[in-house]
């Protein structure tokens, strides 16, 4: 079965133009030029990966994002939009995108993202040292489950989305260890990574933050300046009741 695509563009020929190069790719296409129109869409049909205009007619794609967040955090969305400053990037990675493509772009290069998300967003990763489960991980009270792409702290189970739980998962292979910025881009997203690097502190961030840990506060993630990061299985140094955390970030 041919993966589905959700294009959410109001701009009438970029979106017909990508609806019939990703159908000549072997894509099944819906557009949507709306907010309302691809909520709708995303409720009905949920698609396997979502090329999201943010500049829409009756609102911000961010709207779409953060639902894409809440309902299906397995479904990868790559924002396609004329912002093209650093702060609209990172908002819009840290809003639940995967990627960011900046208009004008290049078609060949939009596909091979497209391509490589998709391909990504199942992949389990599979044999591995360390405290190995037939069906996932366990790094201290936190539990990856592979099969389902589930993760808990503790009791409570956690949303993430599909690079978050990806770099979480590599992270956890090597626990106790750092993992170089440069292992992490070339496994977690591809060895022929284009993107910016920014795009992995994002999600480092934003597993922080899911974990329940505060900025500038101890984390389980700590931060090897200049080399990469290291999942730690349990904090260094007390913390109040309900904080997570292990060391000064740095």
């Amino acid at each position: 079965m041919s993966a589905n695509v959700l294009v959410v563009e109001d701009d009438q020929l970029i979106a017909s133009s990508l609806a019939r190069v990703l159908r000549s790719r072997g894509y099944a296409v819906e557009v949507a030029a709306t907010v309302e129109a691809s909520l709708r869409s995303i409720t009905d049909h949920p698609p396997d990966l979502v090329l999201l205009d943010l500049g829409l007619p009756d609102g911000d794609g961010q709207d779409v994002c953060e639902l894409l967040v809440r309902r299906h955090p397995h479904i990868p969305v790559i924002v396609v939009t004329a912002r093209g400053d650093e702060v609209s990037i990172v908002d819009g990675l840290e809003v639940g995108a995967v990627d960011y493509v900046v208009k004008p772009f290049r078609l060949a290069e939009l596909l091979a993202r497209v391509q490589t998300h998709i391909r990504f967003a199942g992949v389990h990763v599979a044999k591995a040292d360390g405290e190995q489960h037939k069906f996932g991980w366990a790094v201290g009270d936190l539990t990856i489950d592979l099969a389902s792409r589930r993760v808990r702290l503790g009791q409570r189970e956690i949303a993430l989305r599909p690079k978050e739980f990806d770099v979480l998962v590599r992270l956890a292979r090597d626990a106790g260890t750092v993992v170089t910025r440069e292992r992490l881009i070339d496994e977690v997203w591809d060895e022929h990574w284009w993107g910016s690097t920014k795009t992995l502190d994002v999600h480092i961030n934003a597993l922080r933050r899911k974990l329940g840990e505060q900025p500038g506060g101890p984390s389980r993630i700590v931060t090897v300046r200049g080399v990469g990061y290291r999942l730690e299985a349990a904090p260094h140094r007390t913390l109040a009741a309900g904080t997570v955390g292990s060391e000064p970030r740095g």
